[in-house]
């Protein structure tokens, strides 16, 4: 008999039973359901928006006081890297706390440090203090990823996820591409430089946590709170929350201790190919490719442009084939479109292979927060996708310093012009990573369509264990936030 990874790896069409159509689905949704979406896509817009202020900056952060801080492409993109690294320390922090207290406050108070600190990068006078101030970004940063995605997947039904999974993932390419924008329409204009893309993006960042206050609790914890409260009433409380979260969190860790290190394998790769495809992706253009500025914050958008279709496509895609077979598909893809992302050196030509290695790169990406929250211990959908994503963040935190480094050892010629050789360093180390990802995915399990909604939270009794389903949770489709408010 086969491996059950191999048996399990297109999901059963029993598992879709009792499912509605996609567009069916999604009419469905409460407005609330939609609202706790759209907050949830635009906090990761803003964390997005604001981690790539620093890679677009480049270029100006090199030249001289009072613009920059007059250092090489190498040295700056130690900001990069010492950002990746502590989001780490931000994703355990933020998400212990959202899955011991709740969705809402966490988050809300996660945007607001965002954007404070963004606010202070901009300020900065001197290089150290500017790696400070990243240093701390990064903590705050690091929080956002599993608040959100953990917030909007909760909340809608089953048949859904999948889809909106792409549409979620994508918010880091609409920040990538906002970011963009105002760096080719205000930053040029203004005197103030770069520093003007650090405070739209502030600004962003703070009506976002604006709109998650207002917004209710996620539907999980409103019924988890109300039990409690019922149990309260009834003097039937013998344990404090806090130590029955401390409980089953170690139950959680001896029980999925594997699953941990197979997750942090996953994302390590995930984070190789999308930061190492896109933080140098400017300074490539510019500074390999011997195009301006202009020309290649264009490329940068069109690149965009494709990923955002590629997550919702590769989203859409695996609600039926699998999260692990259009995985593997999109990073195949990734593969074929690489000599067209190195090789042309025409607008056109590198337009077009940002367009079509992005489809790829966030196609994959697309199928990620489902995939994770489904393979998760579902009462630590927070913490567990958060941290696995962030230490993968941490690990391939020096992407963009060894392909800063590897092109000005690897150097080419073009138009006559001895320049670092940034194609063939991207395009060893994106092709090499894909070939990783396509492997650990294989091998690795899957939990198409978990109904982690049913699921007890955290501070409930039992919730370390993987079938502590809430009594009475058999529907398919999860109560909405509305329904459970009418309930209170």
């Amino acid at each position: 008999m086969a491996p059950y990874f191999l048996r399990n790896f297109i999901p059963k069409k029993e598992t879709r039973e009792g499912q509605l159509p996609l567009l069916t689905a999604l009419r469905g949704l409460t407005w609330i359901q939609w609202s706790m979406v759209f907050s949830g896509w635009l906090a990761w817009t803003c964390d997005a928006m604001d981690f790539f202020s620093v890679s677009l900056s480049i270029t100006n952060l090199s030249k001289p006081a009072p613009i920059g801080f007059d250092r090489p492409t190498a040295t700056l993109t130690n900001a990069i890297t010492l950002t990746l690294l502590f989001r780490s320390l931000g994703a355990v922090l933020f998400g212990i706390i959202s899955d011991r207290y709740g969705r809402k406050w966490p988050l809300v108070v996660n945007l607001l440090l965002c954007c404070v600190l963004q606010i202070g990068a901009s300020f900065c006078k001197t290089y150290t203090q500017f790696l400070g101030a990243r240093s701390l970004f990064g903590i705050a940063m690091g929080g956002i990823w599993g608040l959100s995605i953990a917030t909007a997947l909760e909340n809608v039904p089953v048949e859904t996820r999948g889809f909106l999974s792409g549409v979620l993932q994508e918010g880091y390419a609409v920040g990538y591409l906002l970011a963009a924008v105002v760096n080719l329409t205000a930053v040029p204009h203004s005197s103030h430089s770069w520093r003007v893309l650090f405070w739209i993006a502030a600004s962003i960042t703070f009506f976002a946590a604006c709109l998650r206050a207002v917004l209710p609790e996620s539907a999980v914890f409103l019924r988890a709170k109300e039990e409690r409260l019922a149990q309260e009433l009834n003097g039937n409380v013998t344990e404090n929350k806090t130590r029955i979260f401390l409980r089953e969190t170690k139950t959680m860790l001896r029980t999925h201790w594997m699953l941990c290190i197979y997750a942090i394998l996953l994302m390590t790769g995930f984070n190789f190919l999308s930061h190492g495809s896109q933080d140098l992706y400017p300074t490539y253009i510019h500074d390999n490719k011997l195009l301006s500025t202009q020309l290649a914050t264009k490329a940068t958008i069109i690149g965009n442009c494709g990923a955002i279709a590629g997550g919702a496509l590769a989203g859409w895609v695996s609600q039926y084939v699998g999260r692990r077979l259009t995985i593997i598909i999109f990073c195949c893809l990734v593969a074929v479109f690489i000599p067209l992302w190195i090789l042309p050196s025409s607008f056109s030509g590198l337009a077009a292979g940002a367009f079509f290695i992005q489809i790829g790169v966030q196609g994959a990406w697309g199928v990620i927060p489902i995939f994770l929250n489904e393979l998760s211990p579902p009462a630590f959908r927070a913490t567990f996708p958060g941290v696995a994503y962030q230490i993968g963040n941490m690990i391939s935190s020096a992407s963009a310093r060894i392909e800063a480094v590897g092109g000005e050892h690897l150097r080419t010629t073009v138009n006559g012009e001895d320049v670092p050789d940034y194609a063939k360093v991207q395009g060893i180390l994106i092709g090499v990573v894909a070939a990783f990802i396509v492997t650990v995915v294989l091998v690795g399990p899957e939990n198409h369509g978990s109904h982690f909604e049913k699921h007890r939270v955290a501070f409930e009794k039992g919730a370390g264990e993987d079938d502590a389903v809430v009594e009475g949770k058999q529907a398919s489709r999860p109560t909405s936030i509305h329904e459970v408010d009418e309930k209170v």
